[in-house]
C-alpha cells in the first residue's frame, strides 16, 4: 500500500493583524502527497502557499490541524523530534538558492551532512554524486559568485538531497530563472526527483511546469482544490 509521506489533515492557520484583524490563511487545507509523487502547487502570491509549504516542513505550526510525515503525527511532538525529522526527512528549495558564498558548490552540500552525522568522506562521495547527476560534476570547486544562476540552483537542489529526505518542498525553485534556464533546471529537479523516488510538492506560478507533475493542487481563499 502506498501510503502518503506528507499528510496535512484540516490544517487553519490565522495571523492577527490591526486591520481587519484576523486573516485566514488556510481554512481547513486537506492534502496527501504519496511516495514517489511530484505534486504542483498553484496559488496567486499572497494566497498562502509558502506558508502551507513552511507548515508542511516543520518550519512553522498550524492553529488547528494535523501534519504527519511517513505516518507520524507531529504537530504535538516536541521541537527536538520536529527538528530532527525536519533534518533528516524533509529537502527544502527556494526560489533563491541561498548558498553559503564563502564555500565552493561540493561544501554547499557536504555541511548539512555533517551536521546531520555524516562522515565526511561519505558526504563528499554523495556531494559530488548529486553534482553529476545534474550535470555540473565539474563546477564542485567553484564558490556560488562564479556560477550561473542556473548552476547555483542546481547546487540547491543537490542540497535539499544530501541527506536522502524521504520528501522534497519547493517553493519557486525555477522562479528567479528566465524561460530557458528555468526550463533546464527544472528537467533537472524531475530527473533527480524520479531516480531517488522521493515524494516532492512544488509550488509554482509556471502552470506549463505543473502541467508536467503528477497532480495540480491549487489554493485560493485558504481552500485546496485538484484540478
Amino acid at each position: 500500500m502506498n501510503d502518503p509521506v506528507l499528510r496535512l489533515t484540516g490544517v487553519e492557520k490565522i495571523y492577527k493583524q490591526g486591520e481587519p484583524g484576523e486573516v485566514h490563511v488556510l481554512r481547513g487545507a486537506d492534502l496527501a502527497v504519496r511516495r514517489g509523487e511530484v505534486v504542483a502547487l498553484v496559488a496567486p502570491s499572497g494566497a498562502g502557499k509558502s506558508t502551507l509549504l513552511h507548515i508542511a516542513g516543520l518550519l512553522d505550526t498550524a492553529d488547528k490541524g494535523t501534519v504527519e510525515i511517513a505516518g507520524e503525527a507531529l504537530e504535538t511532538k516536541s521541537d527536538r523530534r520536529r527538528t530532527a525529522v525536519r533534518r533528516g526527512g524533509i529537502g527544502f528549495v527556494y526560489q533563491f538558492h541561498h548558498l553559503l558564498p564563502e564555500f565552493s558548490a561540493l561544501e554547499n552540500i557536504v555541511l548539512p551532512q555533517l551536521a546531520n552525522g555524516q562522515p565526511r568522506t561519505a558526504a563528499e562521495s554523495r556531494a559530488r554524486s548529486l553534482l553529476s547527476s545534474v550535470g555540473i560534476a565539474d563546477r564542485a570547486d567553484h564558490r556560488p559568485a562564479a556560477m550561473s544562476g542556473g548552476e547555483q540552483q542546481r547546487v540547491a537542489f543537490c542540497r535539499a538531497m544530501a541527506n536522502t529526505p524521504q520528501l522534497l518542498l519547493a517553493d519557486e525553485p525555477t522562479g528567479n530563472l528566465d524561460p530557458a534556464t528555468s526550463d533546464r533546471v527544472f528537467e533537472a529537479l524531475m530527473a533527480l526527483v524520479r531516480d531517488t523516488g522521493l515524494s516532492a510538492l512544488i509550488a509554482t506560478h509556471n502552470l506549463d511546469l505543473a502541467a508536467r507533475m503528477d497532480r495540480c493542487l491549487r489554493l485560493a481563499d485558504g481552500h485546496l482544490t485538484e484540478d
